[in-house]
């Protein structure tokens, strides 16, 4: 592995090793036995074949650089920078590797540093921190790109977007077909026949404002399934972007923002809900994110109640739904449910449960879609490369949709399939849900 002082020195300034990597214990980069088993879950290293861009590659520099035996060069960050931060590798791993620990000192490192992402230019980094985790400021961006799809004027958008520098060109392409904003939910939605419990709604943000539709759809599931639903207003971004930029204050005001909101019904709430793979394992998190703080004890029974709604679904036992959904379809595993939260068959269950749908394999299901939070942003090449894979195992299955539970999942995934089979269905699995359930398919 290219770890020697003869490469490249980076253009920022060489820090001095003794500085690097002492925010986590030592002993956690030596759990790494180099045994390569976690090589083919990587995708990174899959589509290079570098070991410098696999997870024991990368704990290698890491390590020497903490260890002084390696200087922070330009390489170096390159290839830690490619990871995906997908954890497949700690599924993968037999000896308890905590990988995102190791790959997580990196990046609060290179937060310190100077400004995060260095490849954005300013506007990708504004547009990243702060409109991506305001669902109210989202909305206003997305409301004129949703008044001209309604008026028939995405075509002409996307010729037009041709012309904008790749980086903007990128940005709009992510953008999908978008319905019309229903609004905000009410603050209480009341249980359908007997309850069977009370539950909070964590909203997010950017899910909210690219799929409202999964939002009410997962309200009005729960409401089906005899949950009253309380939707706190206060609540705001899970702190999942900032937190994984190594950008931690930040992330730590979202999450005291977000047990402030939810701190007043704590006691009366069987579970918080969210519908978002990327935002659960942070928000289950909270208790230690918050352990220094004065809110600890608020953030530990936050942190408790939180659930994803396939899995609230299937532990309280979902309602059938009725109506015939008669489509062949697949499920892709996101990486926050089934690396993050290993949340992989309550998904795959619920969606049996839809009479007519008929759910078929995918290959390299657990797979990092591309997606990855800001990685489509900030590694937009490798990005693309495994999104293209990921739409050519959707369709190799001979599927008519595909389901995600995670909204960059979504956006991805509909990208590259638009460049295939356009109007191919790409959905939450709560949106299959609730079409089984009134019998009418959104979109």
């Amino acid at each position: 592995m290219t770890t020697s002082t003869t490469t490249a020195r980076a253009s920022l300034p060489v820090v001095a090793p003794r500085d690097l990597g002492r925010n986590i214990p030592y002993e956690t980069f030596m759990d790494c036995v180099h045994c390569g088993l976690c090589l083919g879950s990587c995708p990174t290293y899959v589509e290079t074949g570098d070991e410098n861009d696999s997870p024991r590659g990368r704990i290698y520099l890491w390590r020497a650089v903490t260890d002084g035996r390696a200087e922070l060069t330009d390489e170096v960050r390159r290839h830690l920078d490619l990871c995906l931060e997908c954890k497949a590798c700690e599924t993968a791993c037999p000896s308890g590797v905590q990988y995102g620990k190791i790959i997580g000192s990196y990046r609060k490192d290179m937060a310190k540093l100077g400004p995060v992402f260095p490849s954005l230019n300013w506007l990708q980094r504004w547009a990243l921190f702060h409109l991506t985790p305001y669902a109210g400021r989202m909305r206003w961006a997305l409301a004129p790109i949703r008044l001209a799809q309604r008026l028939g004027l995405r075509g002409l958008i996307d010729r037009m977007a041709r012309i904008l520098p790749r980086s903007l060109r990128g940005m709009h392409e992510i953008v999908p077909p978008l319905e019309r904003h229903p609004g905000r939910l009410p603050t209480v939605l009341p249980a359908e026949g007997p309850r069977r419990a009370r539950v909070g709604l964590f909203v997010g943000c950017a899910a909210d404002a690219f799929f409202p539709q999964t939002t009410w759809a997962t309200a009005k599931v729960l409401q089906k399934n005899g949950c009253e639903v309380v939707v706190p207003r206060q609540q705001g971004c899970c702190g999942a972007l900032h937190y994984h930029a190594g950008l931690v204050e930040p992330a730590l005001s979202f999450a005291e923002q977000n047990c402030a909101a939810f701190g007043s019904e704590l006691d009366n709430l069987d579970a918080i809900i969210n519908n978002a793979g990327g935002c659960g394992p942070v928000l289950k998190e909270y208790d230690h994110l918050l352990k220094d703080r004065p809110t600890a004890a608020v953030a530990e029974r936050f942190a408790r109640k939180s659930r994803d709604i396939h899995e609230f679904l299937a532990e309280l036992g979902l309602i059938p739904p009725t109506h015939p959904l008669p489509l062949t379809a697949t499920y892709h595993d996101a990486c926050g449910l089934s690396h993050g939260q290993k949340i992989r068959s309550q998904p795959r269950e619920l969606l049996a449960k839809i009479p007519q749908l008929k759910l078929v394999p995918l290959g390299e299901s657990e797979h990092c879609c591309g997606a990855a939070g800001s990685y489509n942003l900030t590694q937009p090449d490798m990005s693309a490369e495994v999104g293209r894979r990921k739409a050519m195992h959707i369709l190799d299955t001979g599927a008519e949709a595909v389901f995600t539970g995670n909204v960059g999942c979504l956006l991805q995934i509909a990208r590259y399939l638009r460049e295939q089979k356009p109007g191919f269905w790409v959905a939450h699995p709560i949106e299959a849900l609730w079409a089984s359930y009134t019998g009418t398919r959104q979109r």
